[in-house]
Protein backbone atom coordinates (compact mmCIF):
# COMPACT_ATOMS: atom_id res chain seq x y z
CA UNK A 1 0.00 0.00 0.00
CA UNK A 2 1.01 3.24 -1.22
CA UNK A 3 2.27 5.78 2.27
CA UNK A 4 0.57 9.21 1.83
CA UNK A 5 1.57 12.41 3.91
CA UNK A 6 -1.74 14.16 2.88
CA UNK A 7 -5.44 13.73 3.32
CA UNK A 8 -8.91 15.08 2.19
CA UNK A 9 -11.20 12.62 4.02
CA UNK A 10 -15.00 12.90 3.52
CA UNK A 11 -17.35 12.37 6.38
CA UNK A 12 -19.61 9.16 5.43
CA UNK A 13 -23.10 8.06 5.66
CA UNK A 14 -22.90 7.19 9.31
CA UNK A 15 -20.98 10.92 10.49
CA UNK A 16 -17.66 9.44 10.58
CA UNK A 17 -14.70 10.33 8.91
CA UNK A 18 -11.51 8.38 8.83
CA UNK A 19 -7.87 10.33 8.87
CA UNK A 20 -5.45 7.79 10.64
CA UNK A 21 -5.66 3.65 11.17
CA UNK A 22 -2.85 1.29 11.69
CA UNK A 23 -3.30 -0.37 8.46
CA UNK A 24 -4.36 2.34 5.70
CA UNK A 25 -2.43 4.63 3.70
CA UNK A 26 -1.05 6.81 7.02
CA UNK A 27 -0.23 3.75 8.97
CA UNK A 28 3.37 5.65 10.08
CA UNK A 29 1.25 7.61 11.95
CA UNK A 30 1.14 4.84 14.87
CA UNK A 31 -2.66 6.13 15.93
CA UNK A 32 -5.95 5.66 15.02
CA UNK A 33 -7.62 9.10 14.23
CA UNK A 34 -11.43 9.92 13.49
CA UNK A 35 -13.91 12.97 13.04
CA UNK A 36 -17.46 11.98 13.90
CA UNK A 37 -20.42 14.15 13.25
CA UNK A 38 -23.03 13.95 15.80
CA UNK A 39 -26.96 14.61 16.02
CA UNK A 40 -28.59 15.82 18.46
CA UNK A 41 -29.58 13.20 21.19
CA UNK A 42 -27.74 10.61 18.92
CA UNK A 43 -24.75 8.65 20.99
CA UNK A 44 -21.66 6.33 20.11
CA UNK A 45 -19.88 4.20 22.48
CA UNK A 46 -16.32 3.44 22.56
CA UNK A 47 -14.44 0.91 24.28
CA UNK A 48 -10.73 -0.30 23.56
CA UNK A 49 -8.89 -2.78 24.38
CA UNK A 50 -5.29 -2.27 24.54
CA UNK A 51 -5.49 1.19 23.39
CA UNK A 52 -6.03 4.72 25.18
CA UNK A 53 -8.31 6.97 23.72
CA UNK A 54 -8.46 10.77 23.78
CA UNK A 55 -12.27 12.37 22.99
CA UNK A 56 -11.89 16.10 22.27
CA UNK A 57 -14.86 18.18 21.56
CA UNK A 58 -14.69 20.31 18.62
CA UNK A 59 -18.00 22.03 18.29
CA UNK A 60 -21.23 21.85 20.20
CA UNK A 61 -22.24 20.22 23.80
CA UNK A 62 -21.60 16.59 25.07
CA UNK A 63 -22.20 13.96 27.68
CA UNK A 64 -18.89 11.60 28.29
CA UNK A 65 -19.98 8.54 30.78
CA UNK A 66 -17.89 5.80 31.99
CA UNK A 67 -18.45 3.81 34.74
CA UNK A 68 -16.42 6.42 37.32
CA UNK A 69 -18.40 9.20 35.99
CA UNK A 70 -20.37 11.44 33.69
CA UNK A 71 -18.75 14.90 32.32
CA UNK A 72 -19.97 17.72 30.75
CA UNK A 73 -18.14 20.11 27.73
CA UNK A 74 -19.97 22.63 25.55
CA UNK A 75 -18.02 24.78 22.96
CA UNK A 76 -19.24 27.14 20.47
CA UNK A 77 -16.18 26.60 18.14
CA UNK A 78 -12.31 25.92 18.17
CA UNK A 79 -11.86 29.01 17.30
CA UNK A 80 -13.12 31.05 20.15
CA UNK A 81 -13.30 28.74 22.99
CA UNK A 82 -11.72 26.08 24.94
CA UNK A 83 -11.19 22.09 24.56
CA UNK A 84 -13.10 19.95 26.21
CA UNK A 85 -11.37 16.10 26.41
CA UNK A 86 -11.96 12.67 28.17
CA UNK A 87 -8.18 10.96 28.52
CA UNK A 88 -8.86 7.02 29.16
CA UNK A 89 -7.04 4.21 29.35
CA UNK A 90 -7.77 0.55 27.65
CA UNK A 91 -10.92 -0.95 28.16
CA UNK A 92 -12.96 1.78 29.30
CA UNK A 93 -16.48 2.26 28.56
CA UNK A 94 -17.31 5.92 27.11
CA UNK A 95 -20.52 6.72 25.76
CA UNK A 96 -20.86 10.24 24.62
CA UNK A 97 -24.38 11.63 24.16
CA UNK A 98 -24.68 14.91 21.65
CA UNK A 99 -27.22 17.02 23.55
CA UNK A 100 -27.51 19.14 20.30
CA UNK A 101 -25.21 18.65 16.93
CA UNK A 102 -21.97 18.45 17.94
CA UNK A 103 -17.83 17.67 16.31
CA UNK A 104 -15.86 15.37 18.16
CA UNK A 105 -12.40 13.82 17.18
CA UNK A 106 -11.46 11.06 18.68
CA UNK A 107 -6.98 9.90 18.93
CA UNK A 108 -6.22 6.32 20.20
CA UNK A 109 -2.85 4.68 19.56
CA UNK A 110 -1.67 1.25 21.59
CA UNK A 111 -1.02 1.07 25.37
CA UNK A 112 -1.63 -1.72 27.86
CA UNK A 113 -1.25 1.07 30.98
CA UNK A 114 -3.42 1.27 33.30
CA UNK A 115 -4.53 4.79 34.17
CA UNK A 116 -7.08 6.89 36.00
CA UNK A 117 -9.24 8.61 33.54
CA UNK A 118 -8.82 12.67 33.46
CA UNK A 119 -11.46 15.33 31.81
CA UNK A 120 -9.54 17.83 30.82
CA UNK A 121 -11.46 21.50 30.52
CA UNK A 122 -10.23 25.05 29.28
CA UNK A 123 -8.86 26.01 32.17
CA UNK A 124 -6.29 23.23 32.26
CA UNK A 125 -5.27 24.10 28.33
CA UNK A 126 -4.89 28.26 28.38
CA UNK A 127 -4.04 29.71 25.15
CA UNK A 128 -0.37 31.16 25.14
CA UNK A 129 1.00 32.93 21.83
CA UNK A 130 4.03 31.58 20.38
CA UNK A 131 6.88 33.37 18.53
CA UNK A 132 5.22 36.76 19.38
CA UNK A 133 7.46 39.22 17.78
CA UNK A 134 9.81 37.05 16.11
CA UNK A 135 10.08 36.93 12.02
CA UNK A 136 8.29 40.08 11.23
CA UNK A 137 5.64 39.13 13.58
CA UNK A 138 3.65 37.05 11.11
CA UNK A 139 4.85 33.69 12.84
CA UNK A 140 2.73 34.27 16.02
CA UNK A 141 -0.05 31.94 16.97
CA UNK A 142 -1.77 31.07 19.73
CA UNK A 143 -1.26 27.41 21.56
CA UNK A 144 -2.55 25.07 23.88
CA UNK A 145 -1.79 21.65 25.25
CA UNK A 146 -3.89 19.40 26.18
CA UNK A 147 -1.86 16.60 27.44
CA UNK A 148 1.48 15.65 26.86
CA UNK A 149 4.51 13.86 28.35
CA UNK A 150 5.03 16.02 31.22
CA UNK A 151 0.99 16.12 32.22
CA UNK A 152 0.30 12.45 31.49
CA UNK A 153 3.46 10.50 31.48
CA UNK A 154 1.33 7.37 31.19
CA UNK A 155 0.66 8.36 27.82
CA UNK A 156 1.77 7.08 24.42
CA UNK A 157 0.15 10.29 22.78
CA UNK A 158 0.52 13.96 22.99
CA UNK A 159 -2.45 16.44 22.18
CA UNK A 160 -2.64 19.82 21.95
CA UNK A 161 -4.43 23.11 19.55
CA UNK A 162 -3.04 26.34 17.18
CA UNK A 163 -4.58 28.99 16.26
CA UNK A 164 -3.15 30.61 13.64
CA UNK A 165 -3.71 34.45 13.18
CA UNK A 166 -4.56 35.84 9.68
CA UNK A 167 -2.23 35.56 7.18
CA UNK A 168 0.39 34.43 9.65
CA UNK A 169 2.97 30.74 9.54
CA UNK A 170 3.14 28.52 12.54
CA UNK A 171 5.69 25.50 13.04
CA UNK A 172 8.10 28.03 11.94
CA UNK A 173 11.15 27.85 12.08
CA UNK A 174 10.88 24.77 9.72
CA UNK A 175 11.44 22.10 12.67
CA UNK A 176 11.50 17.92 12.83
CA UNK A 177 11.24 15.37 15.31
CA UNK A 178 12.09 11.43 15.28
CA UNK A 179 8.23 10.76 16.45
CA UNK A 180 5.47 11.18 13.93
CA UNK A 181 2.73 13.82 14.00
CA UNK A 182 -1.08 14.52 12.46
CA UNK A 183 -2.06 18.33 12.07
CA UNK A 184 -5.91 18.29 11.49
CA UNK A 185 -7.04 21.54 10.29
CA UNK A 186 -10.13 23.76 10.54
CA UNK A 187 -10.56 27.18 9.18
CA UNK A 188 -13.57 29.79 10.01
CA UNK A 189 -15.04 30.08 6.62
CA UNK A 190 -14.98 27.37 4.19
CA UNK A 191 -13.32 28.64 1.65
CA UNK A 192 -10.34 29.51 3.90
CA UNK A 193 -7.12 27.64 2.83
CA UNK A 194 -3.75 27.05 3.85
CA UNK A 195 -0.33 25.75 2.99
CA UNK A 196 1.18 22.71 4.74
CA UNK A 197 4.60 21.30 4.22
CA UNK A 198 5.84 17.85 4.80
CA UNK A 199 9.98 17.87 3.72
CA UNK A 200 10.21 19.39 0.24
CA UNK A 201 6.59 18.66 -0.57
CA UNK A 202 3.70 21.19 -0.51
CA UNK A 203 -0.43 20.42 0.15
CA UNK A 204 -3.12 23.13 0.26
CA UNK A 205 -4.54 22.70 3.37
CA UNK A 206 -8.06 22.91 3.50
CA UNK A 207 -11.26 23.23 6.39
CA UNK A 208 -11.14 19.23 7.07
CA UNK A 209 -7.65 18.22 5.49
CA UNK A 210 -5.01 16.51 7.69
CA UNK A 211 -1.19 16.00 7.32
CA UNK A 212 0.24 12.79 8.44
CA UNK A 213 4.14 13.83 9.28
CA UNK A 214 6.51 10.95 9.00
CA UNK A 215 9.37 11.37 11.47
CA UNK A 216 12.43 13.90 10.66
CA UNK A 217 10.33 15.63 8.17
CA UNK A 218 10.22 18.95 8.04
CA UNK A 219 6.59 20.69 8.48
CA UNK A 220 5.60 24.55 8.69
CA UNK A 221 2.76 25.98 8.04
CA UNK A 222 0.66 29.13 6.86
CA UNK A 223 -2.51 30.01 6.28
CA UNK A 224 -3.93 32.89 3.86
CA UNK A 225 -4.63 36.62 4.92
CA UNK A 226 -8.40 36.64 5.63
CA UNK A 227 -8.57 33.43 7.22
CA UNK A 228 -8.19 31.89 10.64
CA UNK A 229 -6.69 28.48 10.96
CA UNK A 230 -6.82 26.00 13.38
CA UNK A 231 -5.09 22.55 13.97
CA UNK A 232 -5.08 20.36 16.17
CA UNK A 233 -1.43 18.63 16.61
CA UNK A 234 -1.16 15.18 17.60
CA UNK A 235 2.06 13.29 18.26
CA UNK A 236 2.53 9.34 19.05
CA UNK A 237 5.71 8.67 21.44
CA UNK A 238 8.06 5.99 20.12
CA UNK A 239 9.53 3.45 22.43
CA UNK A 240 12.51 4.71 23.98
CA UNK A 241 12.34 8.00 22.82
CA UNK A 242 9.24 10.05 24.20
CA UNK A 243 8.29 13.94 22.24
CA UNK A 244 9.66 16.65 24.42
CA UNK A 245 8.34 19.91 24.42
CA UNK A 246 12.06 21.07 23.55
CA UNK A 247 12.40 19.05 20.84
CA UNK A 248 12.22 21.09 17.83
CA UNK A 249 15.29 20.80 16.25
CA UNK A 250 15.03 23.55 13.62
CA UNK A 251 16.96 23.50 10.77
CA UNK A 252 20.22 24.96 10.59
CA UNK A 253 19.52 26.83 7.30
CA UNK A 254 17.35 29.04 9.08
CA UNK A 255 18.70 29.41 12.77
CA UNK A 256 20.20 33.32 11.49
CA UNK A 257 16.50 34.29 11.86
CA UNK A 258 16.56 33.93 15.35
CA UNK A 259 19.21 36.47 15.71
CA UNK A 260 17.86 39.50 13.23
CA UNK A 261 16.24 42.38 15.46
CA UNK A 262 12.92 43.63 14.34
Amino acid sequence: MEKKVFGYPEFNKNGEKVLTTYDNEYSEMLMDIRVYNMLPDQELVFEKEGEETAILLLRGEIECQTAMSKYHGKRRDVFTEGPYCLHVCTGVKVTVKAKVASQILVQSTKNKKNFTEKFYVPEDAPWKYSALGKYGNVAKRQVNTIFDLDIAPYSNMVLGEVLNDKGNWSGYLPHQHPQPEVYYFMFDRPEGFGASFVGDDVYKSVDGSFSAIPGGALHPQAVAPGFQMYTCWMIRHLPGQPWHQTDRNEDERYLWLNDVEE
